[in-house]
């Protein structure tokens, strides 16, 4: 489908052929790894010198020092390869932006290069089972002691959960308090105490692993925490925009890799004689999706140069986030339809893109979440 976009200069476009040609490589392997539940980690050593594992981090700690376009070019392309894994995304421009931002020069230079070769998979470690959008409500704590912090407490729903070899976890420094009270811990997965649990059966993105971790007196030092104790809250309202507009950025991907597979079918699929892609009604629903789809890549593409600038504003990555993932829900569906019975066939990817859709109106914030901080902007 040609849509208007901002062209690539000539560096953008040499990582995108790179970048698209490594994930249509790894389309055969989907199906082996929906199974297992898990990429191998020799796939992520290999995103490693790509250079698609954290493009933004400094050139100083392993890095490129690339803005955050590098980063919008993976994420669109993996979503537009419609493939459910890896958890790419989740390590390189949620995880690590957190370490790169408020990290000590110590902590950067012990835990960077290696999140940049794909040698160490992080995870970030925020939902608890009776605390999802509601961040300020988490009860894992930790505790000082000494010139240690002690965890203990649960987290669910974490996205590289069983991947990971490190993990920043939000926990309450002061159980008193909420949002004053949290503060952001690096935690490695070999600690004593700590527990990967389940790798989470789910609808869709099933080649994505997501746990369960338990925390039980796990001690680290005080040296693992990460920016400042008690602002927790506000490093993680600071990082929550570019999040958002990476869920906005995702959609935009997964709704033109569905409408490029539903065009090709509908094209070669007959019925009554003739291509389905010949009936009105086909041409129709693809038209208003093909407009739809238009409107938000002139946002993504707009919120994305405010990105780059640090002026992207909750409100508006709010309505990013609101309108990029309802849209691909949509469009979700409607492709699917005009599959037939074909797109309920695990077989096709406009089946797999539809499950995996499904959890875009929930995490990094739901829609209902997104619609109530675009009213109180409204009504301030």
């Amino acid at each position: 489908m040609k849509l208007l976009r901002i062209e690539d200069n000539e560096e953008h476009a040499m990582f995108r052929r790179t970048i698209k040609a490594f994930l249509a490589g790894l389309r055969e392997l989907e199906p082996e790894w929906e199974e297992t539940g898990i990429v191998p980690r020799s796939v992520w050593l290999k995103a490693g010198e790509l250079g698609m594992l954290g493009p933004t981090v400094p050139e100083e700690y392993g890095g490129l020092g690339l803005d955050r376009r590098f980063a919008a070019i993976a994420i669109e392309e993996q979503a537009r390869a419609l493939l459910s894994g890896p958890g790419f995304c989740g390590h390189s421009n949620m995880t690590t932006p957190y370490i790169t931002r408020y990290g000590t020069h110590e902590q950067k230079a012990k835990w960077l290069p290696g999140t940049v070769t794909g040698e160490v998979v992080t995870a970030l470690a925020m939902t608890e089972p009776d605390a999802g959008s509601d961040l300020k409500a988490i009860r894992t704590t930790a505790i000082r002691d000494g010139d240690d912090y002690v965890i203990n407490g649960s987290k669910i729903f974490i996205t590289n959960g069983i991947s990971a070899d490190l993990f920043i976890v939000a926990c309450k420094t002061d159980p008193t308090a909420r949002a004053k009270g949290i503060s952001l811990m690096l935690v490695e997965a070999d600690r004593p105490g700590f527990e990967k649990a389940r790798n989470l059966k789910k609808l869709g993105r099933k080649t994505q692993d997501t746990a369960e971790l338990f925390f039980e007196n796990v001690r680290i030092p005080a040296a693992n925490l990460l920016g400042e104790d008690g602002k927790g809250f506000a490093h993680m309202m600071t990082e929550l925009a570019w999040e958002r507009l990476q869920a906005g950025i995702e959609a935009l991907g997964a709704c033109e890799g569905m409408m490029d597979q539903t065009i090709e079918y509908t094209k070669n699929r007959r019925a009554f004689g003739k291509s389905i892609s010949e009936f009105q009604n086909t041409r129709f629903k693809l038209a208003e999706l093909a407009t739809q789809i238009q409107f938000l890549r002139v946002m993504v593409d707009r919120c994305l140069d405010l990105a780059c600038e640090d002026k992207l504003d909750g409100t508006t990555a709010a309505m990013i986030k609101y309108s990029s993932s309802e849209l691909q829900g949509r469009v979700a569906d409607e492709c699917l339809q005009l599959h037939g019975g074909n797109g309920y066939m695990w077989e096709y990817p406009i089946c797999r893109a539809y499950a995996d859709a499904r959890i875009q109106r929930i995490w990094a914030g739901t829609s209902e979440i997104m619609k109530e901080i675009i009213a109180r902007d409204l009504f301030e």
